[in-house]
């Protein structure tokens, strides 16, 4: 499929800013990617966030009449509201009507509605969220997965978020050969509980990741791994830990530069240095999580994403469908399990 032909459906209700800041980074991604996006929802409220300048009929609305509360339970909520918009949305790539989904909204309905209304690829026993985290290597992120979907896995759940990750890093990050490492509290093969050394073992015996050992908490944002795998529960600690620092510190800088004329004029010289700080630590500069193992491209987006998050989540999820994503965790598991037979 070629670029210009990626088709995205926009859970336009989802997140703290809806539909808002959801519809102007949709629109951005629009005009910028050559996206076509699907906006999901309220038809009035989503109309009434277009821009002025925007002509309806340049726009592709798809009305829902519900929306997803993040207070409610998301297994029922997805099952008691069909007409809901992240449901609606995933029925759109579940139709081919759409090739990918994004949503800001509640994260666990997001993935209910993938699992109910999309599936799991072939082989895989649970899906896993995947996100983005700098490193101090400019330019080599870090794929984390999973941070939330499972608070506990089995060590062949870990198996399958190595191979999952390394076939992201391949094809969305650019990353030739993807080092991938186990998140545990000690270097050696023997450490962590029971099911970290299972899953160091099958880890180890895969030939189809490339396994350099455990990684410790202070290797995470090192650049020596690119993909690391741990179960949702550490997983989303990590998630929420490092999205704290790097506002604190963004703060600290704000707070410690020098005032008055001085601190005027210093500002001025450091803006473009504070800039680049920003956009290596900012998760907004990564836009969402792909959820990894169900048989659509799905992102989920951080619950205060804003416009630029929106369209760096599209551009994401645009890159994900054009290198063919599921297509290529699809074969490596074909292939890993023709080996295992």
């Amino acid at each position: 499929m070629g670029s210009t032909g990626v088709r995205i459906a926009i859970d336009a209700m989802g997140g703290d800013h809806a539909p808002g800041e959801i519809v102007a980074g949709a629109l951005r991604a629009r005009e910028e990617l050559g996206v076509k996006v699907l906006l999901v929802g309220d038809s009035q409220q989503i109309e009434a966030a277009l821009p002025p300048k925007i002509n309806l009929a340049q726009v592709e609305i798809v009305s829902a009449e519900e929306a997803i509360a993040m207070d409610e339970e998301p297994l029922s909520a997805v099952r008691r509201k069909p007409k809901a918009s992240i449901n609606v949305a995933m029925d759109l790539v579940k139709k081919q009507q759409a090739d990918a989904v994004f949503s800001a909204g509640h994260s666990g309905a997001a993935m209910a509605a993938a699992l109910l209304r999309l599936g799991r690829l072939p082989g895989i026993d649970r899906p896993a969220i995947g996100t983005v985290f700098p490193t101090i290597l400019a330019g080599k992120p870090v794929l984390i997965l999973d941070v939330g979907a499972n608070v506990d896995c089995r060590p062949k759940f870990l198996e399958q978020f190595a191979v999952m990750g390394s076939a992201y890093s391949q094809c969305v990050l650019g990353t030739n050969e993807p080092k991938v490492g186990l998140l545990n509290i000690g270097e050696e093969d023997s450490k962590g509980n029971d099911a970290a050394v299972r899953a160091h073992q099958l880890l180890r015996e895969n030939s189809q990741i490339n396994f350099i050992g455990n990684a410790e908490g202070r290797d995470v944002l090192s650049g020596n791994f690119d993909v690391i795998v741990c179960d949702g529960f550490t997983g989303n600690v990590l998630l929420k830990f490092a999205e704290a620092v790097g506002g604190v510190i963004l703060q600290i800088l704000r707070e410690e530069l020098p005032q008055g004329l001085h601190g005027q004029i210093g500002t001025a010289l450091l803006k473009p240095n504070l800039k680049r700080v920003k956009q290596r630590m900012d998760h907004a500069e990564h836009g969402g999580a792909l959820l990894l193992g169900v048989a659509g491209v799905c992102f989920i987006g951080h619950g205060s994403s804003q416009a630029p998050s929106v369209f760096n989540a599209i551009r994401m999820a645009k890159e994900a469908v054009d290198n063919k994503v599921l297509q290529r965790i699809q074969s490596q598991y074909q292939i890993l399990q023709s080996e295992s037979g």
